[in-house]
């Protein structure tokens, strides 16, 4: 080949390799970004006087005076808020008993209207019962009085997402309705609900449908519900006073309510016991079972079944896994559903990574190194243990690194076995009877299951970007004992 061309194709490859280098780098940014971008919220946001009100009385930190002060003040702003929306449920009582009145309804519910025992909507379907079917006026006025409740009903909810329980409520029983929106971000969101409805409008029979923001303040036009809506989007900030927040202790706070309130401490300290747990019983069988496929079991018919059978195993999909453990540790066996048990169902699945790349790593060390050290009179076994296995030990680790990360991450195994969708953090020894929540599985379950998902993006993503954290924190901490060990060796 001449010099010139082959110039050419060395410079060729090496530029192909720093693209497909920063492709791959670029590939991380999109896919990492928003994950980032958008977990960091769950950290760093804006708190409002809500959040520091929750903080206090759930977690007991913060100064309380301080904040009582605060609420205080906010509530003089909030006053007008509650005043409008008392006066238009006056004129709704008033309208609604001479309803009654001119339909003759029974007296025991004109009594109930009368003393306010009931909400609007109970009293509502009560009134359609005595309706008379065949009363066509009487229907068309139900059915408009019902779509006005409906209206107001939407209004009421909407003010107590952004400020929290009117003054007229019963002591929520709920955690989540004790609270307004303690995050700025979510209050905007509120914000646009109650003073927009949406609607979609059909240009003809075949094009899709067009979102369109209609006023809600429109459908309470004449009404003392008429003016809430600039109101409150012109008095927002000093209903809630955001204020810039660093929690940090979402790492370490316990979950309360669907993950509305609080932190994952108990799924990431779940996480920790499985995959530090499967390592444990994985790593030991894993390296000892590639010391015996290269320096004792030799090439027989039956070792080459054996190694495709640990090959196959590799790249069974971890669901399997997940339904082995459950038919063999839990109704075989009859093990509890627990942590140990998840951490012995990963083991099965990461242990053929271990062995192969292990016994790919003995096989890389020098036959030379075997035959100096049995020439010095050294046992087999000891020229292993002293000579073999240090030599290997940097591939050993990265096969553990390896199967660090896919432990960490697997849903389908702990499924079945370990993870439970809501819990408390466990005691180490809490962990051969007690099932726990993990983060794999946590995050599965806040994105499709949780009822309240839609208003904690930020701890979906937070979940997620801790999860990718604690995986490249397992593996950095690997690296560096790898660099440790290799330096080491050469002295």
């Amino acid at each position: 080949m001449r010099l010139g061309t082959r110039k050419v194709l060395d410079g060729s490859f090496s530029g192909l390799g720093i693209f497909s280098l920063l492709l791959m780098c670029a590939a991380l940014v999109v896919l990492l970004g928003p994950i980032f971008a958008n977990g960091g919220k769950a950290f760093v946001f804006k708190g409002t006087v809500e959040w520091r009100r929750a903080t206090i009385d759930i977690f007991g930190r913060g100064d309380r005076e301080s904040i009582e002060r605060e609420v205080a003040e906010v509530e003089e702003v909030r006053a007008p808020v509650y005043r409008m929306i008392r006066d238009h449920e006056d004129a709704f009582w008033v309208e609604f008993a001479d309803l009654a009145q001119r339909h003759e309804m029974p007296e025991g519910i004109v009594q109930m209207i009368d003393g306010r025992q009931m909400d609007l909507g109970r009293a509502l379907v009560k009134y359609q019962r005595r309706l008379d079917p065949y009363d066509d006026e009487a229907y068309e006025e139900s059915e408009e009085f019902a779509k006005r409740v409906d209206e107001v009903t939407v209004v009421k909810d909407l003010v107590r997402k952004l400020l929290g329980p009117l003054p007229d409520d019963e002591e929520p029983e709920v955690l989540r309705s004790k609270y307004g929106a303690r995050r700025w971000d979510r209050a905007q969101v509120h914000l646009g609900r109650l003073v927009h409805r949406v609607e979609y409008e059909y240009p003809d029979a075949y094009s899709p449908g067009v979102r369109v923001l209609k006023p809600r303040a429109d459908d309470f036009a004449g009404t003392s519900l008429e003016p809430l809506f600039a109101y409150v989007e012109e008095n927002i900030e000093q209903m809630l006073r955001p204020r810039r927040t660093f929690y940090w202790r979402f790492l370490f706070d316990a979950d309360y309510d669907d993950n509305l309130f609080g932190g994952i401490w108990a799924p990431l300290l779940g996480t920790f016991y499985l995959t530090l747990g499967a390592m444990v019983v994985a790593a030991p069988l894993g390296i000892i079972a590639a010391i015996y496929l290269t320096e004792y079991a030799g090439d027989s018919r039956f070792i080459s079944l054996l190694r495709t059978c640990i090959s196959t195993l590799a790249g069974v999909p971890s669901v399997v896994f997940g339904l082995f453990g459950l038919a063999f540790f839990m109704r075989t066996l009859h093990m509890p559903k627990s942590v140990f048990v998840g951490c012995l169902t990963l083991a099965c699945l990461v242990l053929p990574t271990v062995i192969r790349a292990s016994e790919e790593a003995i096989r890389m060390v020098p036959q030379t190194y075997r035959e100096a050290s049995l020439s010095m009179g050294a046992t087999k076994w000891r020229t292993i243990v002293k000579v073999v296995f240090p030599t290997a030990l940097p591939g050993i680790i990265t096969s553990i690194i390896i199967s660090m990360g896919r432990a960490a991450g697997e849903t389908a195994p702990i499924l079945f076995t370990a993870a439970v969708a809501v819990g408390a953090a466990l005691k180490p020894w809490q962990v051969f009877s007690s099932a726990s929540p993990a983060l794999p599985y946590s995050i599965y379950s806040v994105v499709t299951e949780n009822p309240s998902g839609q208003e904690i993006p930020h701890v979906q993503f937070g979940m997620v970007m801790v999860l990718i954290l604690l995986v490249l924190l397992l593996n950095a901490a690997a690296l560096i004992l790898r660099a440790r060990i290799s330096r080491k060796l050469r002295g």
